[in-house]
């Protein structure tokens, strides 16, 4: 990067810290450390909700997957419109009139105290090693451009993000979303707009797209019932509502967001923002990297985005094997090149016969291409075994930093960096304040003054952040990053939802039927998952339903007017 870039990087991410902790200097207890006093307005909502869901992950890994299997993935989010307005009808009004901090406090309320725990302790796990995933990404960002080993990167943003954090906990977090999802939003829209602008003079938008969609990267929609398939409308729709729902509705990192609206209302409505502008912002990201994808079509792409893993290749004893792949790249680049000009003049002729000839002869080029990038893989593991052969969270960054001009690459590095920020700091925030509320104030010290809380907040708040870095140091061996959040969500996210959805709406099943219900959920889905049966979001209804199901015959079985 350029000295430029690098005063656009740190002079962006200095302001947006230097407000959130201005913002949060006058912090005297626990309710303004963990909820922000209950004072923030629904925009202010609404852009924290989803700062906290649009994690440097989804701004890294989501082109990278589009580059390689096209627009798909969009369906995952289908169903968030749906969630959002249950949310608004149920969850939302019961919050906010038990005035908890945490939403396991409403669970003891509804079933005890073992089952509060429960949900909570499944809360903590998962949360607390998906956030270590989330600090990963941006330490990846940094590796890269800095040539530096990414477990010091890694290191570095967790303890800027951990020690932000600690002192201005929930205001500090919400008062930098705020700012962050606006420079986020104009930094996508000019990223879009500068991958247009670098494809050749005579290639528009439509163009790219239709050349994309050729070698099938633009198939956004996919109607096929089929339960193995990750991506559908079905999957999105049915299995992307419930863990979306249990996301939103009973992880502490969301409901510590609205929670802090002033009003039932100002919850409401950020919810409803969210649900409005996720798909869209989603769906924009994703063609960012169908974009890359047509502009590789006229440029020769790297056979490996991580710079760091052929830099070991090209200093060891498969060097001249590696050169000799690269030579075989190039060669076909230039056949592609004068494909893809045919395939260009057809489509401008409109010369539907010719256009797919070309297409298919494109796409024949581009498996060859894919067919040396796996000899370039089987290369770097045998020169490292230990090696990270998934490069696709370094497609976009690898791209930005070989190509953008001056400047902009460090506002682009600083989104990235912005939007792990804001989505970690709410994690950990959201894992203190369920470790201070539903374990220490319940469990070890009932009587605390309002400042001894306070400490044990920020204790947490450390603690869990600690905790988190050690987890990024090994997120490296889990693929691609958004998968394996959203993979690990699910494992956890249907079995919490069930338990909420039998508090709110079977009121005959009580807490022991429900702990021995969600205990016995937890266990199938872990198996379910690990013999690979169904994809991975059908196991968000899968857990849902059976804590339901099992509960109510559980509660049958027990001796009558038994509810604990």
């Amino acid at each position: 990067m350029s000295s430029i870039d690098w005063i656009v990087l740190f002079t962006t991410l200095l302001l947006i810290i230097a407000y959130g902790v201005f913002k949060s200097r006058n912090i005297r207890n626990i309710n303004g450390y963990l909820l922000g006093d209950r004072e923030l307005p629904w925009y202010n909502v609404g852009l924290s909700v989803m700062a906290t869901q649009a994690s440097a992950i989804t701004f890294l890994s989501a082109p990278g997957l589009a580059y390689s299997s096209g627009m798909s993935f969009v369906q995952f989010y289908f169903g968030l419109p749906l969630a959002m307005i249950v949310l608004c009808i149920t969850f939302v009004p019961i919050f906010h009139r038990l005035r908890v901090f945490t939403a396991y406090e409403f669970l003891e309320k509804r079933f005890d105290i073992k089952t509060r725990a429960l949900t909570a302790f499944l809360f903590l796990i998962q949360r607390g090693i998906s956030t270590g995933i989330t600090i990963f990404a941006p330490a990846i960002i940094l590796s890269t451009i800095l040539h530096i080993d990414i477990t010091y990167t890694t290191l570095a943003m967790g303890s800027v993000v951990v020690l932000y954090t600690v002192y201005g906990g929930t205001k500090a977090v919400s008062y930098t979303q705020l700012l962050q999802m606006g420079i986020i939003f104009t930094g996508l829209l000019a990223a879009g707009f500068m991958v247009i602008r670098l494809l050749p003079s005579d290639i528009g938008f439509s163009e790219a797209l239709h050349i994309a969609g050729k070698s099938g990267k633009t198939n956004a929609i996919d109607f096929t019932f089929d339960l193995n398939n990750q991506y559908t409308v079905w999957t999105g729709l049915i299995g992307g509502f419930f863990l979306q729902l249990s996301y939103f509705g009973t992880d502490q990192s969301q409901v510590g967001r609205y929670l802090t609206g002033s009003s039932i209302r100002d919850s409401r409505m950020g919810l409803l923002m969210n649900g409005l502008l996720k798909v869209p912002m989603q769906f924009c990201i994703l063609l960012i990297g169908v974009l890359v994808f047509a502009y590789y079509q006229y440029h020769t792409p790297p056979l490996f985005f991580n710079s760091q893993e052929t830099n070991k290749l090209e200093n060891s004893i498969y060097a001249e094997d590696y050169a000799q792949l690269l030579r075989q790249q190039e060669a076909i680049g230039l056949s592609k090149s004068q494909t893809i000009t045919a395939l260009t003049k057809a489509l401008a002729e409109k010369d539907n016969l010719n256009a797919t000839i070309k297409g298919e002869e494109l796409n024949a080029l581009n498996a060859k291409s894919d067919a040396l990038r796996q000899e370039v893989i089987g290369l770097i593991k045998k020169n490292d075994t230990t090696a990270d052969t998934n490069d696709n969270n370094y497609i976009f960054l690898s791209f930005v930093t070989s190509t953008f001009p001056k400047g902009f690459i460090g506002l682009l590095i600083a989104i990235i960096m912005l939007a792990s920020m804001g989505a970690t700091a709410s994690a950990i925030n959201s894992l203190a304040s369920t470790t201070v509320i539903d374990i220490y104030k319940r469990f070890i010290n009932k009587e605390a003054s309002e400042r001894a809380y306070l400490k044990a907040s920020r204790l947490c708040t450390l603690g869990w952040g600690i905790f988190t870095v050690i987890v990024a140091l090994y997120a490296n061996k889990l693929g691609n990053l958004l998968e394996a959040v959203n993979i690990l969500g699910s494992l956890f996210y249907g079995t919490i939802l069930g338990i909420f959805l039998v508090a709110f709406y079977f009121k005959n099943v009580g807490g022991k039927a429900v702990f021995w219900a969600a205990i016995l959920t937890e266990l199938i889905v872990i198996g379910i998952w690990k013999a690979d049966v169904v994809a991975f979001l059908w196991l968000n209804l899968i857990g849902c339903l059976l804590v339901i199901i099992i509960g109510l015959l559980l509660q049958k079985s027990l001796p009558k007017n038994t509810k604990y």
